[in-house]
């Protein structure tokens, strides 16, 4: 059946995993629970703590970091709690990590940068600076030709975020960070110097997401419901980025957009409930449809192999499979959270790798405060055939 026909898998699935209530709120220590089998496709365990909304996660290399209001980066590995850096102030809402590098993107606009220093010390993570850097603030201050206006006779200079950082992405190939921000801008920064190449007015209203795409495309999504292709283009040391295409234009806030690289696809999640995708052409991107799985906005993507995954404020988790044609089936509908599902990330189960299944490891952070972990397979039948096998 057509995504643009189908009814709304939430309320078909049988795939519903209710684990038991979360821990009371007020336990100093940090908390997790599990309920499935490690052979199983399922819920897998939660992990809570008491200390603010989760509103950024990211997976590397077998740690994962939680961001939240309470200013803290959690660190956690195999569901406990291992580590934790604390900046001096902002609001965690954005996190990636390049080798042993984590950045941090934050309300006050900061983009904080912190260094692996590995699991034998006690301290395993060191901060190392922010970007702009206090040495590009001051020369760039300098001259006033640098100065943007901002707003009603304030003006700042063009390096500097002025709003809060929303989204981080990394070109790893090319040694590019890219930031979004509440400012409308998106920012580039060369990661090998921390320094800022270039500073884009990409949208009329706040920047909620951006993404590396393929073949010098990134991808950005905005509060003023646009979704916009820019193309890098090498100029010397540094970089310009071309708008080539506004592919999206609609009265909803797009909330997040991912790519899956290995089909060429690019998805845009909404405030209306949907989940827009594009496919890549020669030359363009071609209109591919939309997968309605949601009663309420669509606040956050992910991609793991051929599954696209969506999160949204009915606290749910549609799971898509894409197959070929692009053609799409919901393979899962994952609840539990009490709250708003703000970010997920997805990291490869090595050991189902190992016994020639394709399987994923799904984190979901949400402002009930916890995030839950979960196993997915690319594996399986629609939705509506999953009854009795949970």
């Amino acid at each position: 059946m057509s995504p643009l026909t189908q009814p709304s898998p939430y309320i078909n699935s049988p795939w519903i995993h209710q684990p038991a209530g979360l821990l009371p709120p007020g336990d100093e220590d940090d908390e997790q629970e599990t309920d499935v089998s490690p052979d199983n496709c399922g819920f897998m365990g939660s992990i809570f703590r008491e200390e603010g909304h989760i509103y950024s996660l990211a997976a590397s290399g077998g740690l994962l970091y939680t961001g939240s209001d309470s200013k803290n980066i959690r660190v956690w590995k195999n569901m406990q709690a291992f580590s934790g850096f604390k900046s001096r102030s902002g609001l965690v809402k954005a996190v990636v990590v390049l080798g042993d590098k984590v950045f941090t993107g934050h309300q006050d606009g900061k983009i904080r940068i912190w260094r692996f220093l590995g699991t034998d010390r006690r301290n395993t993570h060191k901060y190392v600076g922010s970007l702009p850097t206090t040495r590009e603030l001051v020369v760039k201050s300098i001259n006033r030709k640098n100065y943007v206006e901002v707003r009603r006779n304030r003006n700042v200079p063009w390096v500097k975020h002025y709003d809060a950082i929303s989204c981080l992405s990394i070109d790893a190939e090319q040694g590019l960070l890219y930031s979004g921000s509440w400012d409308k801008t998106l920012k580039v920064w060369r990661i090998s110097d921390s320094k800022c190449l270039e500073s884009i007015q990409a949208h009329d209203d706040a920047v909620n997401s951006v993404v590396v795409g393929f073949e010098g495309l990134v991808f950005t999504g905005s509060a003023d419901g646009s979704v916009k292709a820019w193309r890098r283009e090498l100029v010397g040391k540094s970089t310009q980025h071309v708008l080539v295409d506004t592919l999206l234009k609609q009265d909803h806030a797009v909330n997040s957009v991912v790519v899956m690289h290995s089909a060429g696809a690019l998805y845009a999640g909404s405030s209306g409930g949907l989940v827009n995708f594009w496919e890549r052409e020669k030359h363009f991107m071609s209109y591919g449809g939309v997968l309605r799985g949601h009663k309420l906005a669509v606040l956050c993507l992910a991609v793991g192999g051929n599954l696209v995954l969506s999160g949204s404020a009915d606290n749910s988790i549609c799971v898509w499979r894409r197959d070929d044609g692009a053609e799409h089936t919901c393979v899962a509908v994952l609840t539990g959270h009490s709250g708003p599902v703000k970010c997920l990330a997805v990291e490869k189960d090595e050991a189902a790798e190992e016994e020639g299944d394709q399987r994923w490891i799904v984190y979901s952070g949400s402002l009930d405060k916890s995030v839950k972990v979960w196993r997915v397979a690319e594996r399986g039948q629609s939705v509506k055939e999953l009854e009795g096998e949970e």
